[in-house]
């Protein structure tokens, strides 16, 4: 991750920071702008893997998007064992930076292991707020326990992370902090409907969970619908499988 900065990478920043602008005055999704937050946040640190947690309507975090399967599992792990970066980053409303996970076992005892176990080194967690509110946290994994991130990738992940909660609190479809809760809420749900339907077109295609997730997104786009609307249809119907392109 220590690098200088290049012509190449401030492109890469460049197009992050338009993608979430466009959020502010376009209709957009939130778990696929999310999952596309997690892949350009990695993208842009060179790390193996980002992770997003968001509160629902109780102040409890759950899981919402991630570049890949193994940072969703570490996630949820986070959350079933109530113990990790995100949490204290979440908890806190500071960021956690260049966590070696392999000394890290006395700070979190049961998620360090686990993630070193799952081939991690690193972890840095920065929280999604907005002044005084915290609305989630995004985590991000090395695979190597020397990788740090510098003070300017430090400065411009949580940028990243505080643009992001912008768009999600000023999107014209929300106005109140009552709607708020009620939309993350509907994502929430439509988020279980999608990690059933990639289960289903995983096994059916015999892909991998990642490459399932890219098969349905790619036929959302091509379609025009909402992920959450084709995942419940690819679940209540099986023949919807057949529309299915593998990736």
């Amino acid at each position: 991750m220590e690098r200088v900065v290049t012509a190449v990478s401030t492109e890469r920043l460049a197009r992050v920071f338009v993608e979430v602008a466009d959020t502010l005055v376009d209709e957009f999704e939130i778990i696929d702008f999310l999952h596309r937050l997690t892949m350009r946040t990695a993208d842009l640190v060179d790390a193996a893997a980002v992770g997003l947690l968001l509160a629902d309507q109780r102040g409890r975090l759950q899981f919402m998007a991630a570049s890949q399967e193994q940072a969703r599992l570490l996630e949820l792990f986070q959350l079933q064992n109530d113990e990790g970066p995100c949490l204290d980053a979440f908890r806190t409303a500071a960021p956690v930076v260049n966590a070696d996970l392999s000394t890290s076992g006395g700070r979190w005892p049961r998620f360090a292991p686990h993630a070193v176990a799952a081939g991690f080194r690193s972890v840095h967690a920065f929280p999604l707020r907005l002044r005084s509110e915290v609305i989630g946290a995004l985590n991000v994994f090395g695979t190597e326990a020397e990788a740090r991130l510098e003070e300017q990738d430090v400065h411009v992940v949580q940028a990243i992370a505080d643009i992001a909660t912008i768009a999600l609190l000023q999107e014209r479809a929300i106005r109140r902090s009552e709607i708020l809760t009620e939309q993350l809420q509907a994502a929430l749900n439509s988020r279980i409907i999608i990690e059933q339907a990639k289960g289903v077109i995983a096994q059916a295609l015999d892909l991998s969970i990642d490459e399932a997730f890219d098969a349905i997104r790619a036929y959302a786009r091509r379609s025009n619908r909402q992920l959450g609307e084709l995942a419940h249809d690819i679940v209540t119907d099986l023949t919807k499988i057949e529309e299915i392109t593998p990736p």
